[in-house]
């Protein structure tokens, strides 16, 4: 008994027509919004950073200190270990079931999460006045 030839070309049909209907319907907002945008001398100020009609007064991109990028990537790196520990929860009984042990590795994971944690504290890095 020899298996069924599948003719994968089909598989992939409704996938090129959501790429080609999302590429044509980006396509078509960018040109409608080209050709129907009001662009002219007088919105010159409207279309200044602020949009608000009002022209900006000082520095319009003002710079952020790096205390604001180190907040956010301590936050990203945290909300991954976070989001590594969420599936743990929900597979543990069946670990348990199977007599696997799963205890000693994730103790291991969650040191070393603390263990980061408190390098950050001692280094400073969650101080926000420095």
């Amino acid at each position: 008994m020899t298996p069924a030839v599948v003719d994968s070309s089909a598989d992939y049909l409704p996938i090129l027509v959501q790429v080609l209907l999302a590429a044509g319907l980006a396509g078509a907002i960018v040109g409608i919004s080209q050709l129907l945008g009001q662009r002219s001398a007088k919105n010159a100020i409207k279309d200044s950073a602020y949009e608000c009609g009002v022209k900006p007064e000082g520095i319009t991109h003002a710079r952020f200190a790096v205390k604001f990028y180190v907040t956010a990537m301590l936050f990203i790196i945290f909300d991954i270990e976070v989001v590594f520990l969420i599936p743990w929860t929900f597979i543990y009984r069946e670990f348990l079931a199977n007599h696997i042990a799963i205890l000693g590795p994730i103790s291991f994971f969650l040191f070393v999460l603390v263990l980061g944690l408190f390098y950050e504290v001692k280094k400073g890095a969650l101080e926000w006045e420095r």
